[in-house]
């Protein structure tokens, strides 16, 4: 379970296995690289395939709680990639 404060977000990454979350209170945001920014609220899951480069974290205005859940492969369930700029984490 991770709980963003508001502005909060992770970096870019993927997971070999793919990824799931379970929000389970406040706001949020995930983006897929290639996609828009979506919201994402308590009750919401989303299931992020395996490879997919994506992030995730509270609005600007409020927090959010998750459940991540994923799997690791070879030993590995994450590749870390670069920083979600504030630009990229503003854009509507």
């Amino acid at each position: 379970m991770v709980t963003f404060q508001p502005g909060a977000r992770t970096a870019w990454h993927t997971h070999p296995l793919g990824q799931t979350l379970i929000v389970m209170s406040g706001t949020g945001w995930i983006q897929q690289r290639g996609q828009e920014r979506r919201n994402i609220v308590a009750g919401d899951v989303v299931s992020i395939p395996a490879g997919v480069k994506h992030w995730h974290g509270a609005t600007s205005t409020a927090g959010m709680t998750h459940i991540a859940l994923q799997e690791a492969l070879d030993g590995k369930n994450v590749d870390w990639l670069e920083q979600v700029t504030d630009e990229q984490y503003r854009y509507p």
